[in-house]
This record gives structure tokens, C-alpha cells and sequence, in this order.
């Protein structure tokens, strides 16, 4: 019986930590203009579309650290995420405007992605302002930060409410 050995996908987005810092040193000498950004990614909606597509204008390549299912645990609590790592990495990653994904274990920060990568641009919503806690790194690997505003009424703990108000009242009609 012949056996389909899986060969490495060049192509594939989702990678590994190594593979992302070796990557990033062939796209800076190949003068790719980088971009990173990090999140959640928790019930993907139009916000983090929006987002994403934002941060992908801002350069020639969108590299995206996905939080972990602990790190995200870690500061959204114990009953988060609802989706696991691996399929929030895939959703984020079937996205056109996304050029790879990492999965991160640090809690919310993009520190380590930003000293890996050394981005041209690292984007962060503007919620978390100039002085965020990425700012110092992007700067000392000579990149600029790039804010971009809220989608009002969309981020995942607005949708998580809205979907208990609306599922909770009426337990015995969600069969």
C-alpha cells in the first residue's frame, strides 16, 4: 500500500516560533517592509477583520502572534477563550490579509514577537495608546507603532454579552 508522506508547506501560514524568527531575517533582506500585531482573536468578528486588514495596509508583509489558550486565560479569566488556540490561529490565518501566525504564550503582550521580528510597523489598537507596552521594543528595532481605532460596538466581551442577555432570558426557548 503507498503512503502520502506530508511534505513541509512552504506555503502554510501558521508557524512555529523558530520558523517565524528565521523568516523574518530572509524578509528584511529581501527589504520586505514587516508588520506585526498581536490579540486574542476570540470569536473572530468584523472588529479584528477590520483590523487585521488595517495593520496588512501598513506594510508588505502581516506577521499576527494569536495568544495562547493560557496566556489568554491569564487576563481574560478562567472562563476564556472559548475557542481554542489552534482554531483561532486558523481563523486568523484563512484571512487574505494575514501573511503568517504565530502562536504566542506570553500574557497579552507582543514584547518577545517585537524583539523576534524586529517590525517596521507593530499595530496595537489605539485603546492601548503611543505608550503601550510594545512601544519601547518597537523602537529600539527601529520601528514605528501604528494605532487604529475601535470598530464601536465589536469586541468579544461586548458580543459575549450581548449573546447572554439575549440566550439567557430565554433559556427554555434555545433548544
Amino acid at each position: 500500500m503507498l503512503r502520502m508522506i506530508k511534505m513541509p508547506d512552504e506555503n502554510q501560514k501558521i508557524r512555529k516560533r523558530e520558523e517565524i524568527a528565521r523568516l523574518a531575517e530572509r524578509l528584511h533582506r529581501e527589504g520586505k517592509k514587516i508588520v506585526t500585531c498581536n490579540g486574542s482573536y476570540d470569536l473572530l468578528h468584523i472588529g479584528h477583520i477590520k483590523f487585521l486588514q488595517e495593520a496588512r495596509a501598513q506594510g508588505d508583509v502581516l506577521i499576527v502572534g494569536v495568544n495562547s489558550n493560557a496566556s489568554v486565560k491569564k487576563y481574560k479569566g478562567k472562563n476564556r477563550p472559548i475557542v481554542d488556540e489552534l482554531m483561532r490561529a486558523e481563523g486568523v490565518a484563512a484571512l487574505q490579509c494575514v501573511d503568517y501566525v504565530v502562536i504566542m504564550d506570553e500574557a497579552e503582550i507582543a514584547v518577545p514577537l517585537v524583539k523576534m521580528v524586529k517590525p517596521d510597523v507593530h499595530v496595537n489598537g489605539e485603546e492601548y495608546g503611543k505608550d503601550c507596552i510594545e512601544a519601547p521594543a518597537v523602537k529600539e528595532a527601529g520601528g514605528r507603532l501604528h494605532l487604529v481605532k475601535k470598530v464601536p460596538g465589536f469586541s468579544t466581551t461586548e458580543l459575549i454579552g450581548r449573546i447572554v442577555t439575549i440566550f439567557g432570558k430565554n433559556k427554555t426557548n434555545n433548544k
